[in-house]
């Protein structure tokens, strides 16, 4: 009996020896553990050097390093460091390699500071990361190659550096990613077919760098793609078919490339969320489809210059959430009906056709668009008819421009009630008959331009109530009386004021020296006499001067006599 109680007694004893050695083992591993990832965060601190909101300032031995500022630790995993989230604190400084040592890492977002440097290939050892955010930094050098190794990233987001050489195609090893966001950067060089491997990818963001060759075909496998951003880059070629049609696409932009062919003709079979689609400044061919319109969802289209022909489309109506459309500067031969569908589109802010071969009258629901209009541009077209008495309807415009076109005929009085007008551009036209004085009413005008026209009559003295215009063109009509005191005296012109060939009469009056901020002045080819005021010498910053074709004499002041244009 005594034999068996010392084996059991020796038997508790030697296990208890065990256990008190295998948790003395535990605690010394957990604690290098936490001391690994606790060095790897003062390296961190230690290569900042710049922290003007004090967000590091936590980080000292006061407090154990899962309690620091922005720093994430796992409950399973004590004293390992999961995320580390210090977004928009101001921080100056390197990105320390021995980030690379926070195994445990899932999130890093130091995005909108200002880090510069390289990115430490280290990050390549995070075998656990699934998101990077580094946006909106200085950060440089190349893209780190051994990213590939984070095989559970899920979003890369580098956008808004200076990193330059080429996308790796070991990027498209990444097949968990959801997002990946390298636009502005120097990047060149083609974009990798391997990108077309990523077949979870929601966000493609490649735009403002200096990417070259061709769209590969195979990022039309990407499917669920809600962005695709290649803008301005140096892209050349087609556009992949069936990109524009993925169902859940809602952003799409080529803009700012060399891009050909005639892909519109795709849209809006089966992308009913196609929230903005620009192809802005290419080479792109072809009719606009009337299948744009079965893209409900579209608020925002640009398809300036380009070369698509033909006409626009007449139910753009449908499309009732359209804000901003743009087709300037293509071969768009048409009447001007499609401005009626647009009357349903309650939310419409501006329309942009300028430079096409638009041709007919204004329609009087032009004046019935939505309320909510700011801008409307359709110079350098065929324009004819009259200006609608009613457009004063239009009460929220901001610009009007409709120069270079064939309108005939007097403005109406309705004009001066469009209060918000800041730039009104009728020049090219055959507008007559006076100019009215209810421009005046428009006080926030800072842009008048009806130069190349046919009005009479006198300027309007109500032009003085136009304190915030910067630059005034009334040059060329059949305009008479005195060069008025009123313009001559608005301090605000500070880019041009001519009233060059016209029949103004009398001397140059002294105000003229208020225009101290003007770089342009013309007053040539008139009928004016008299002295040049010396008054005129206090317009210190005047680039161009042109004064000939009147009557003046006298001397010339001296300081003006260096000035372009005498």
């Amino acid at each position: 009996m005594g034999k068996q109680l010392f084996l059991i007694l020796n038997s508790i004893i030697l296990n208890s020896i065990i256990l008190w050695r295998w948790s003395s083992i535990t605690i010394c591993r957990a604690y290098s553990q936490n001391q690994t990832d606790r060095v790897a965060l003062a390296f961190f601190k230690n290569a900042i050097h710049e922290d003007p909101l004090g967000v590091l300032s936590s980080w000292n031995d006061s407090t154990h390093h899962c309690e620091w500022q922005g720093v994430l630790c796992r409950k399973r995993h004590p004293g390992r460091v999961t995320s580390l989230v210090l977004r928009s604190q101001g921080l100056k400084g390197f990105l320390s390699p021995y980030v690379g040592n926070l195994s445990f890492l899932r999130v890093i977002i130091l995005q909108n500071n200002s880090f510069h440097g390289e990115i430490p290939p280290q990050i390549g050892n995070l075998l656990r990361l699934r998101v990077l955010y580094l946006s909106n930094n200085s950060f440089g050098g190349l893209i780190p190659s051994n990213l590939s190794r984070c095989s559970n990233l899920e979003i890369l987001n580098l956008v808004d550096n200076r990193l330059v050489g080429g996308i790796h195609s070991d990027l498209g090893s990444l097949t968990r990613l959801k997002l990946l966001g390298l636009s502005t950067n120097s990047l060149v060089g083609p974009i990798p077919h391997s990108i077309g491997n990523l077949l979870l990818l929601r966000q493609l963001s490649l735009a403002n760098n200096a990417l070259s060759g061709e769209i590969p075909e195979e990022l039309s496998r990407l499917e669920r793609l809600i962005l695709f951003q290649l803008s301005s880059n140096k892209l050349i070629g087609e556009v992949p078919a069936g990109i524009l049609n993925f169902s859940d696409i809602t952003i799409f932009s080529v803009a700012y490339n060399q891009l050909w062919g005639s892909f519109l003709n795709d849209v809006g079979t089966t992308s009913p969320s196609l929230y903005f689609l620009s192809t802005t400044d290419n080479l792109f061919t072809g009719m606009i489809p009337s299948t744009l319109t079965n893209t409900t969802g579209l608020r925002e289209l640009y398809l300036d210059h380009n070369n698509f022909h033909g006409p626009i489309p007449k139910n753009l109506g449908r499309l009732k959430g359209l804000y901003f459309i743009s087709f300037c500067y293509n071969h768009l031969q048409d009447d001007l009906s499609f401005i009626s569908s647009l009357v349903n589109c309650s939310n419409l802010n501006a329309i942009a056709v300028r430079g096409n071969l638009i041709h007919g009258s204004l329609p009087k629901s032009f004046c019935n668009l939505s309320t909510s209009i700011h801008r409307i541009d359709m110079l350098e077209n065929q324009i004819q008819g009259t200006l609608p008495s009613a457009i004063g309807n239009l009460f929220n415009l901001s610009a009007l421009g409709l120069s270079n076109n064939f309108l005939i005929s007097r403005i109406s009085d309705s004009i001066g009630g469009l209060y918000k007008l800041q730039q009104l551009v009728l020049a090219g036209n055959m507008l007559t008959g006076e100019i009215p004085s209810s421009i005046g009413n428009i006080t926030l005008l800072n842009l008048l331009d009806l130069s190349f026209n046919i009005f009479q009559g006198y300027i309007p003295q109500s032009l003085d109530n136009c304190k915030q215009l910067i630059g005034l063109d009334l040059s060329n009509n059949n305009l008479i009386g005195s060069a008025p005191v009123e313009i001559l005296s608005l301090s605000s012109l500070t880019i041009v004021l001519s009233i060059a060939n016209n029949n103004l009469s009398g001397s140059l009056p002294l105000q003229v020296g208020s225009l101290k901020n003007l770089g342009i002045l013309d007053l040539s080819h008139n009928r004016l006499t008299g002295f040049i005021p010396t008054s005129i010498s206090e317009c210190l910053v005047l680039e161009l001067l042109h004064l000939e074709a009147n009557s003046f004499h006298g001397q010339i002041p001296e300081a003006l006599r260096p000035l372009r244009g005498l």
